[in-house]
């Protein structure tokens, strides 16, 4: 593939292709900025449909953490890491230590974590070979990640509604891993209609029986007729496919990579669906990481997460302002921010 030319690339200021023979390793790490202090960025495992595909994915993620960053106010740049491979198959300990080896090659300058098909054990395990890992502290991050996201849909209640109470609103939440599930929790908690899709029927069963939700197939999700969509499995999810099938008025949720192209955030204004930019909504996890960095405070990080809904406040006001997508005015607001600080 050309790499310099991918629509994704957008000057990223290293990318390293990583090789262990030895232990199977077959990655990439983007760096696309490293901010003032370092790049952050979590670590995935996956089984791509092709290598390109990987890449892709790994560049736009790291993209997107440097707007999540930017946006959340933080003093870092945007990192991501994927490892070819299926995580129930092809994950050992020596293919963990030898990414731990690759991300030391960098000296600091990207700092990783847990993300999809890579747990906090594993993270443990890359700590083996080095320091620039966060993880298994004892501090969880996807409960502050299922807040951020709480503060985004609150926040899209309010521009819709005019209020943010969640009381007998309809919400449909796809993907039930820790971070749905916690979503899950907090809104019922909240008074709203749940309804739930994963492809794990264990998950589903326990989100029913624990909150009273409705089970929907994942296929089928998107297209409920519901006030608030909230996708929280894997990207790609928002396509110009899928944004006609959708009869909710607001889509806020945890996924990465909700859009499967930045055109697709037209396709939702047009159709009078209020979109929060993925890498705001869910920036959550990056607040609590970036915490463990300066000591860490449970109580100021879900006060920094709810801070999310002005963030988003702030996006919609400028869409408004510019008559441009959400999407759109999010990246500008991002670029902004990076390029002043």
């Amino acid at each position: 593939m050309a790499l310099f030319d991918h629509p994704a690339y957008d000057d990223h200021e290293r990318v390293l292709f990583a090789r262990d023979h030895r232990s199977g390793l077959r990655a990439v790490i983007a760096v696309h900025r490293t901010g003032p202090r370092n790049a952050m960025g979590g670590t995935r495992m996956w089984q791509y449909a092709t290598e390109a595909d990987g890449i892709a994915d790994a560049l736009r993620l790291s993209q997107a953490m440097t707007y999540k960053s930017a946006l959340a106010g933080l003093p870092f740049g945007g990192g991501k890491a994927v490892i070819f491979g299926a995580p129930g198959r092809d994950k050992t300990a020596a293919l963990l230590r030898a990414m731990g080896n690759a991300v030391d090659t960098l000296g600091g300058r990207f700092v990783t974590g847990e993300d999809v098909g890579i747990a906090v054990d594993d993270v443990a395990v890359m700590r083996e070979s080095t320091d620039h890992v966060l993880g298994g502290e004892g501090v969880d991050s996807d409960e502050p990640a299922a807040a951020g996201v709480l503060a985004a849909i609150r926040s899209g209640a309010q521009r819709v509604w005019g209020t943010p109470d969640l009381d007998g609103r309809t919400i449909a939440v796809q993907g039930l891993g820790k971070v749905g599930s916690f979503l899950c929790r907090m809104l019922a908690e909240a008074g709203a209609d749940l309804l739930v899709a994963d492809i794990r029927p264990d998950a589903v069963r326990s989100a029913v029986k624990e909150y009273d939700a409705r089970e929907v197939a994942v296929d089928d999700i998107a297209g409920q007729p519901v006030d608030i969509f909230a996708p929280c499995a894997l990207g790609d999810v928002l396509t110009p496919a899928s944004v006609p099938r959708l009869k909710a008025k607001v889509v806020a949720g945890a996924a990465n990579n909700q859009l499967s192209a930045p055109e697709v955030a037209d396709l939702l204004r047009e159709a009078g669906i209020l979109y929060a930019p993925d890498f705001i909504a869910n920036g959550g996890g990056l607040i609590n990481n970036a915490a463990l960095l300066d000591g860490y405070d449970r109580a100021r990080v879900l006060k920094d997460c709810a801070r999310i809904g002005d963030t988003l406040t702030e996006v919609y006001d400028l869409a408004d302002k510019n008559n441009t997508s959400t999407h759109t005015a999010a990246t500008d607001l991002a670029r902004r921010r990076t390029r002043d600080r």
